[in-house]
């Protein structure tokens, strides 16, 4: 088994859940409580800790030792009250072993290396990943380019 600050470049895959250290460094799994934000090495409403992730990204072979990841959070009632439509619901099941009902924070999509992943959680099914994607999609303003018309 790998130490738990190196993964094998080949184990995460798109669909899964891995426990990912968003920490900068990433020896240190949390800050301690009551760090001033000052301090913290991330700004705002930037994720700090270790949490749930998806791998997003296409198995392409890059030289690059980086996957792009969705954090996942606990799902909360008012993430669909409010419309929060970048919050993307997965239910909590045996195959992608969510402790509970979650979201794909689709807004807090980051490419991360693969150095911070900690271990493998689960998997999501392809149309739940799908769905993550094509929400990253919009957050963005994606929209796939219009057929051209056919000449005659």
């Amino acid at each position: 088994m790998l130490p738990s600050n190196q993964v094998n470049l080949t184990s995460p895959v798109r669909g899964e859940i891995w426990r990912v250290n968003f920490n900068t460094p990433i020896t240190i799994p949390t800050p301690p409580y009551g760090t001033p934000q000052s301090q913290l090495p991330t700004t705002g409403d930037e994720i700090y800790k270790i949490r749930p992730a998806v791998v997003v990204n296409i198995q392409e072979m890059w030289n690059l030792q980086l996957l792009i990841v969705v954090p996942i959070t606990s799902w909360q009632p008012r993430f669909q009250v409010n419309n929060w439509f970048w919050l993307v619901e997965i239910p909590s099941d045996l195959t992608n072993q969510l402790p509970n009902d979650s979201a794909a924070n689709t807004f807090q999509v980051k490419s991360v290396s693969t150095q911070r992943f900690v271990q493998r959680i689960g998997m999501l099914t392809t149309q739940q990943t799908d769905l993550i994607t094509a929400t990253i999609a919009f957050c963005v303003g994606y929209t796939p380019p219009k057929p051209s018309p056919s000449s005659p």
